[in-house]
C-alpha cells in the first residue's frame, strides 16, 4: 500500500536557498500548512529559515492560503518568500 503524499514546491529565494524546487512529503490526517513550515524549519540550517520571524506566502493548489489551512494527500504546497516592497 502506497502512503498518502503531498508536493510541496518552492519558489524565489526558497528554491535557490534551499537548493531544491520541490519535495514529496507523507501527508498526515489534519496536518495544516503551518505542521509542514514547523516540520522542514527542524531540519536546520537554511531550512530554519521557513519558521523565522517573516510569514512564509503560501499556497495550496495554487490558492493562496493561511497558515492554518489543512491539506490533504494529492494536494501542492508552494512556499513562497515573504515580499518587500514600498
Amino acid at each position: 500500500m502506497t502512503e498518502p503524499m503531498l508536493t510541496v514546491r518552492f519558489f524565489a529565494r526558497f528554491r535557490e536557498e534551499l537548493e531544491t524546487d520541490s519535495l514529496a512529503l507523507t501527508a498526515s490526517d489534519g496536518q495544516t500548512v503551518d505542521d509542514i513550515l514547523v516540520g522542514l524549519a527542524r531540519r536546520g540550517g537554511r531550512w530554519s529559515q521557513l519558521k523565522g520571524e517573516r510569514p512564509v506566502m503560501v499556497a495550496v493548489n495554487q490558492v493562496m492560503v493561511k497558515s492554518t489551512t489543512k491539506v490533504k494527500p494529492g494536494d501542492e504546497v508552494a512556499f513562497f518568500p515573504p515580499v518587500t516592497g514600498g
